[in-house]
């Protein structure tokens, strides 16, 4: 009884030709709405951070409802509360100081609102090459988070995901990182310093 070892091979040729034929599809699409569901079964995750803003050199301030990108590291106002899915990527940004969500009203301004539920409060973290973080809006597709060197709210319209103005970094305030310490693992080194005493001879 003959076996068809030639036909793997074969197979193999098959997938490779398949795969090389797929190999320019653009799959940002299907990214793009997975990015967009939100995803009710994981638990939500809340980070503490401030955004960095590399046009203004400053930090995102939420200051009730009037938002800038003016606040020094470790300012009250700069310190925000995020909540993030566990995928998706999705988040809503609250200052911890005034309890005010970061939402991009119909127009494109940014605002801050005492209820983030509405969807206008829903961002997209993108990590973009550079390593710079842009937040797009979830209901207003290629609006985004951005500020002029001033500090100032640029509207979203006019706004895109290669401008500098919507480019931030995620940093932690003053003194967190100690909070955050790695959680230290005792050595074997340590542990075999316990060494039964000897008998006296």
């Amino acid at each position: 009884m003959e076996l068809s070892i030639p036909f793997l091979p074969t197979c193999l040729c098959n997938l490779v030709e398949m795969f090389a034929a797929e190999e320019n599809v653009d799959f940002r699409i299907h990214v793009e709405n997975q990015t967009r569901a939100r995803d009710d079964v994981s638990r939500k995750q809340l980070r503490l951070y401030q955004l960095y803003s590399r046009t203004s050199g400053k930090h995102i301030q939420v200051l009730g409802r009037r938002i800038s990108a003016k606040g020094e590291d470790g300012d009250k106002y700069a310190q925000l509360l995020v909540e993030t899915d566990t995928f998706g990527s999705q988040v809503r940004i609250k200052g911890k100081e005034t309890d005010f969500y970061l939402c991009m009203n119909r127009k494109g301004k940014l605002v801050g609102k005492p209820d983030g539920t509405s969807k206008e409060c829903v961002f997209i973290e993108k990590v973009l090459e550079n390593n710079y973080t842009a937040l797009m809006s979830a209901k207003y597709s290629g609006w985004y988070v951005g500020f002029t060197k001033k500090g100032r709210p640029r509207k979203g319209p006019k706004t895109r995901e290669n401008q500098q103005d919507v480019h931030f970094m995620k940093r932690y305030p003053k003194g967190q990182v100690e909070i955050q310490k790695p959680f230290k693992y005792t050595t074997v080194t340590k542990r075999t310093k316990r060494i039964r005493p000897t008998n006296p001879s």
